[in-house]
């Protein structure tokens, strides 16, 4: 039996596009398994010999190993917090004169308080033949001594500084002082 040889043209130029079409099929499928080695290789983290579940594994328990050291670490924070409260941070400072015959404001007012408005303030009252230091105890911005005017506006000031750290300064007053001037 003989073919018709327009009827063999026709089939060798489909078997020539069955075979382009096969190939570009198969170019098309070696690129898309190209990609997909690759999207797998980078969920291995580049370790060949370990599986896509074994790296899941190990990066499951990575962040569970995270977690419990971020919970290690908040705890220690929550205590730095509550040892920082007892802590001496607020301070102000007033210079003056104390006696009128005296110049350079020599006297000074300090004022050292914690959070809770605990500490002391140290006075040094400076005259031309002696000076004279004192320390009051504070407990809550108050002292059981009898404070000075200059006293009172120092611990005034290292609560101010107290109240601004724990929020933010209103109204353009400054945050915080470390040395006050009187005005």
């Amino acid at each position: 039996m003989s073919l018709d040889p327009h009827v063999t043209s026709v089939l060798a130029v489909v078997g020539v596009a069955l075979g382009a079409l096969g190939l570009l099929l198969g170019l098309g499928a070696q690129v898309r398994l190209r990609r997909l080695r690759r999207s797998y290789s980078v969920l291995q983290s580049g370790d060949e010999q370990v599986s896509f579940v074994e790296a899941a594994a190990r990066t499951s328990r990575d962040v569970d190993a995270l977690r419990a050291d971020v919970e290690v670490v908040h705890a220690g924070l929550e205590e730095v917090r509550t040892d920082l409260a007892d802590a001496i941070r607020h301070v102000a400072v007033v210079r003056y004169d104390a006696f009128g015959d005296m110049g350079g404001r020599l006297s000074f007012s300090a004022a050292m308080l914690d959070d809770a408005g605990d500490g002391l303030v140290l006075t040094s009252i400076n005259g031309r033949s002696e000076t004279r230091t004192y320390a009051k105890g504070v407990k809550h911005g108050t002292s059981e001594a009898q404070l000075s005017p200059e006293e009172e506006q120092v611990v005034g000031w290292a609560l101010r500084g107290r109240a601004s750290a724990a929020a933010p300064a209103r109204g353009g007053a400054p945050a915080a002082r470390s040395a006050a001037e009187p005005a």
